[in-house]
């Protein structure tokens, strides 16, 4: 800018005040507009690298886009570049899209759900993932790939596990959930959903049911004992869990058959995954003389407790409200086929459902209430219906 001969400013401007301070101050004030110029710099690299753009993708670690959203990079460099390693420029031109730091935020999403990989700094390429959901050659690809970008995804994978088998919970205890045990900072949690939510049903993972709410699947294929991901969540839960040899879960079931038989093939290892010890009343408790104090000491002494709820039971029930009056912790657990056995004052409490229809249904069952029952040991008012008045 310069200066008119009368010493005044050029009309539209406005004179900048003068500094006040000693000659230190202002060397203090030079050198602090130097690193600001130098962050900038340093932004503007991160957001061409798709590491650090703009809406926070570098203070994030689940990807912000859904798969389909961010599929068009990488399956324009197969189109139009063979597939072969590109910038990430050459990538947005080969989409046919201007460059943005919107940009660099899709395609660290993509990086993170395995559809772009990073052969050499600035460079993406795309993954047989991408190829698989694109250019699928069986029927099975596409699903199949979308369903292994899911559990690639940081966040998105961890609140899946924790959910299969599962409804998801009312908008608010999903959402303090997701803050307070994901980390999701508390002004994305509304933005972290609405990817997590298309993002699974984009996999055909989330099932709409006929009281509006939504039931995660569990499609994982199991070993002989475990899936993968069944094994991490017990691991990372039972971390800094401390138990005694005399912590028990009490099972309140029926006994008839085929019920009563998933208590020794499916509960009890279910239990004793968790290091807890498994118990129930004896089979024939219902004829013998002092019922109700079998019953009582197993709910008292129990840490938690496990129910049945399939076939609405009366005497499951009835155990079933004693425990909640106690303010014990307890895992429901529910036929996918009875779901309307679930008494209605409890559906809004979280009820693994297991679908027999399923081959792998017993393997995943026991996971599943191993997980829920660590879980409820680790913050237990996640399952106490009514909270003791303090």
């Amino acid at each position: 800018m310069t200066e008119s001969k009368s010493g005044q400013q050029p009309s539209g401007t406005v004179a900048p005040e003068p500094e006040v301070g000693t000659p230190a101050t202002a060397a203090k004030k030079r050198a602090k507009k130097k690193p600001a110029v130098r962050k900038k710099k340093d932004a503007t690299k991160k957001a061409a690298a798709g590491g650090g753009a703009r809406g926070g993708a570098g203070r994030v670690k689940y990807p912000k886009h859904s798969i389909l959203d961010c599929v068009r990079i990488p399956q324009a460099i197969i189109d139009q570049n063979a597939g072969e390693a590109c910038t990430d420029r050459e990538g947005a031109g080969y989409a046919k899209i201007g460059w943005t730091g919107e940009i660099g935020v899709e395609i660290s999403s993509a990086i993170k759900y395995g559809l772009l990989e990073r052969p050499s700094a600035g460079h993406i390429k795309p993954t047989e993932l991408t190829r698989k959901i694109v250019r699928p050659q069986d029927p099975k690809d596409k699903l199949t790939a979308l369903r292994q970008a899911v559990m690639n995804a940081p966040v998105v994978s961890e609140v899946y596990t924790k959910y299969r088998s599962e409804n998801l919970p009312d908008s608010e205890f999903l959402i303090n959930t997701l803050v307070d045990s994901f980390k999701v900072p508390h002004e994305q949690v509304d933005d972290f959903i609405k990817v997590f939510t298309k993002t699974l049903d984009e996999a055909e993972l989330l099932e709409k049911l006929n009281n509006g709410k939504f039931r995660v699947a569990d499609v994982s294929s199991p070993g002989d004992t475990s899936t993968q991901a069944g094994a991490e969540q017990i691991r990372k839960l039972s971390k800094g869990l401390t138990l005694s040899a005399e912590d028990t879960c009490f099972v309140v079931m029926p006994f008839a058959e085929p019920i009563g038989g998933y208590y020794d093939d499916i509960y009890k290892p279910a239990i004793e995954k968790a290091k807890l010890k498994a118990s129930r009343a004896d089979a024939d408790i219902y004829g013998t003389g002092k019922i109700i104090d079998q019953i009582w000491n197993g709910i008292t002494s129990a840490r938690v407790l496990l129910a049945e709820l399939t076939n609405r039971n009366a005497n499951v029930l009835y155990e079933l409200g004693l425990a909640h009056a106690l303010h014990k912790p307890v895992v429901l657990v529910c036929s996918k086929a009875s779901e309307e056995d679930v008494p209605f004052d409890l559906r809004h409490v979280r009820v693994v459902y297991y679908d027999k229809d399923d081959p792998f249904w017993g393997t995943k069952l026991i996971e599943k209430v191993a997980e829920k029952v660590l879980s409820v040991m680790q913050d237990p008012k996640d399952a106490i219906l009514f909270p003791e008045r303090k």
